[in-house]
């Protein structure tokens, strides 16, 4: 993370935390055992070090080819238009399912729109979606997604050229590398790549595979919606290759007035599910990532915008915003022109390759950390008011791949998770002599090789069951 490293050293925790414990009570004993300690993987330091800016900026300069990707462009041509980048993507997700011996399940899914503001006549919304089926729970899913469609300053003109170079082919590149890169491995839970359309237009795609998820059945814990990863130069004059953002939502927008009313006594409001995705793959970027710290922003998405991620959110997945930290308005949504010396529009070589590839990285490595972990736990519940000690339980796991459970707590003014127990593959646990009211709470699951899950806050508002979706 930006502002606060995730692993804390035995000479911070002898010191600087000691300080602040003797201020709340905290026992020398729990601080001990609070040290946040991890076993490194080195197959997850092998897939960043796959991923390729060559191949990623190859990828960019296709999709830019193909003149426009306008929702409303052409869909007959076989050199210009959406679906002329729709087969293209298609191909590719081919090519790498036949190197990984069908180790891929490509699938068009797809739906008519019509009677809408920004698109009027009946046209078809596809997004051109890969599975790679995890071994032992293929139900279970994490999602990579970017957004094939380009636009220009009138969002209705779908015959100019529209080269949307960084957005968001950087983003859709960036879904075909991490395919190439982990298709080569088998995890437990599946990967999901999705290349949606419609975004420009009113979030379509996003809307249309959230409802086939649903209609399903998967177990979405994760999506990881990518959109303009490759711009690193700024309108404010900043140009930073090293930051990212992750945008999260706090309280899902499904919550009922009951489940409002028992987090406004029990806190919650950052601990969403989305926010503890965010915190999981800032680890990720803090151990695996070089030269790159990530920003968590606590909102949804950009001031008053939007994008892919929140048709995710509004059926009450797990779903965050990964992109670039310094925007360049004068290369979004707008029409290719040189105007009182500036030069106006979203071509290549506003994109730094090197970069999407590092943030094309973090999602990958991501991806594959949480396919292998065990699934988030269930039905987290916390309890110790008026007393010294808090305790923790959660539902019993048929996943043999569990070794056992972390606990994790942090000062609720803290972004980051700070402090961590670790305990057998039990169903619930006790933390003496720390006392419920002064720190948010979270489990994860561990699996063999010590590879964890995302943190689970207890309650509705932490859950990554997307069942809590009927709770009406």
């Amino acid at each position: 993370m930006l502002k606060t490293p995730f692993k804390i050293t035995t000479k911070l925790l002898s010191v600087s935390t000691l300080t602040a414990a003797c201020l709340v009570g905290l026992t020398s004993q729990a601080l001990a055992a609070g040290e946040i300690k991890y076993t490194d993987q080195q197959k997850l330091h092998a897939i960043a070090g796959d991923i390729s800016a060559q191949r990623i900026g190859g990828d960019i300069q296709t999709l830019v080819d193909f003149g426009t990707r306008h929702t409303l462009s052409d869909t007959k041509s076989e050199t210009r238009g959406i679906g002329a980048a729709r087969r293209w993507i298609k191909q590719e997700f081919e090519k790498i399912s036949a190197q990984c011996g069908g180790c891929l399940e490509i699938i068009e899914v797809k739906d008519t729109i019509s009677g809408e503001k920004r698109i009027p006549d009946a046209t078809e919304v596809v997004n051109i979606v890969a599975i790679q089926r995890g071994i032992s729970e293929p139900n279970r899913m994490v999602i990579m997604s970017g957004d094939i469609d380009s636009r220009v300053s009138y969002v209705m003109d779908f015959t100019s050229d529209s080269p949307g170079a960084n957005d968001n082919a950087s983003g859709v590149a960036g879904v075909i590398e991490a395919a190439r890169v982990l298709s080569k491995h088998k995890f437990n839970g599946s990967v999901v790549y999705a290349a949606l359309s419609g975004e420009e237009q009113g979030l379509f795609g996003g809307k249309i595979l959230t409802a086939y998820a649903q209609k399903h059945d998967w177990q979405v814990h994760a999506v990881l919606n990518n959109d303009m990863i490759g711009n690193i130069t700024g309108v404010n004059g900043v140009t930073d290759n090293t930051t990212a953002r992750i945008f999260s939502e706090g309280t899902r927008v499904i919550e009922t007035k009951e489940q409002a009313r028992t987090r406004r006594f029990t806190g919650g409001e950052v601990d969403s599910a989305s926010r503890n995705l965010a915190r999981y793959i800032d680890t990720i970027a803090d151990r695996y990532i070089a030269n790159l710290n990530t920003m968590l922003v606590y909102r949804l998405d950009r001031f008053g915008r939007g994008g892919h991620h929140r048709p995710f959110n509004d059926a009450g997945f797990a779903a965050v915003r990964i992109m670039e930290t310094n925007e360049h308005y004068d290369r979004q949504h707008q029409d290719l022109r040189i105007e009182n010396g500036i030069e106006y529009g979203d071509t290549i070589k506003g994109v730094d390759f090197d970069y999407a590839a590092k943030l094309t990285a973090l999602n990958a490595v991501s991806l594959a950390s949480m396919a292998w972990a065990p699934a988030p736990p269930k039905d987290v519940k916390i309890a110790g008011a008026v007393t010294a000690n808090t305790r923790l339980s959660w539902q019993a796991s048929k996943d043999n791949n569990i070794t056992g459970y972390r606990i994790y707590w942090r000062y609720t003014s803290e972004p980051q998770w700070q402090f961590s127990k670790t305990v057998g593959k039990v169903t619930q646990a006790t933390l003496n002599n720390v006392v419920i009211d002064n720190y948010y709470f979270g489990v994860a699951a561990i699996n063999k090789e010590g590879i964890e899950s995302p943190v689970v806050f207890p309650g509705d508002v932490g859950s990554f069951d997307h069942n809590i979706k009927i709770v009406k």
